[in-house]
């Protein structure tokens, strides 16, 4: 619109005087469209960012804070920096899967907003996670097909999130802190009554059995071999005494008076 008017009005006026208010026109039109990041395109009308299949190795820079959709999956990201969403407020939903990430800086989702409805974390190669660095999100979650290690912090972790119910199958124990659960699906191992948290305090507890044992073990040995240093040492002490020569007996008076009787 801008520049049709500029072209009506350069028929009745010289080009001269008009160059520099289209020039500025232009340039004023150019720095209020939102710059899309490198290797992501862009539909301004959705506020949709597509970076997918775009060869990335991290999260990248200058996403608009407008953005309502990020596409990242198929991607080579291997970890998620704490701020790497902290501008988007306006997100609603999260595309992460089919990359590298495992791991998550502590509260790297946690700066999500509130209105984020779906988080994407399929296909990558989480082991481990924490409340913390999910934070409050109530979003429906995908974590399926990833490598996890079932134990207390992922049974916490996963009571605590919205799973979406058509994936929460795929969560599959790769190792636990039982070798049996192994190759098992994590909700139905919590269905069945397996509760990783009260394993976890057995072992802690077994594990501070064992070490007050050590310790008072130790602390017999070093009483009885304190005790026999000192046997010994008194020992050597005894027979040095015995050792020295006896002091003669000085004569008294009544030893004398004893003699002239």
């Amino acid at each position: 619109m801008i520049y049709r008017d500029c072209t009506k009005r350069s028929r009745s006026l010289p080009l001269c005087a008009l160059l520099p208010p289209c020039e500025m026109l232009k340039k004023k039109s150019e720095l209020s469209t939102p710059q899309c990041p490198d290797s992501c395109h862009c539909a301004w009308e959705t506020a949709t960012v597509l970076c997918s299949d775009a060869g990335l190795q991290e999260i990248p820079e200058g996403i608009p804070p407008e953005t309502v959709s990020l596409h990242l999956e198929r991607n080579y990201i291997r970890n998620i920096p704490e701020s790497a969403f902290s501008h988007l407020v306006h997100l609603r939903d999260l595309y992460l899967s089919h990359n590298r990430i495992d791991s998550l800086s502590s509260g790297a989702l946690r700066h999500l907003g509130p209105d984020l409805r779906l988080l994407d974390l399929s296909h990558n190669q989480l082991r481990q996670a924490s409340r913390e660095e999910f934070g409050s999100t109530r979003a429906k979650t995908r974590l399926y097909h990833n490598p996890w290690h079932c134990d207390c912090t992922l049974q916490e972790l996963m009571e605590t999130l919205n799973l979406e119910p058509e994936t929460v199958n795929g969560i599959i124990c790769e190792s636990s802190v039982r070798g049996e659960h192994s190759g098992q699906p994590l909700v139905k191992l919590l269905d069945s009554g397996v509760n990783f948290c009260s394993l976890q305090r057995k072992t802690t507890d077994v594990a501070m059995l064992v070490t007050m044992f050590v310790w008072f073990f130790m602390v017999i040995v070093y009483v009885v071999y304190y005790v026999r240093q000192n046997q010994a040492e008194a020992r050597r002490h005894l027979e040095y005494l015995k050792s020295l020569p006896s002091p003669r007996k000085t004569p008294t008076e009544t030893d004398t008076l004893s003699t002239g009787f």
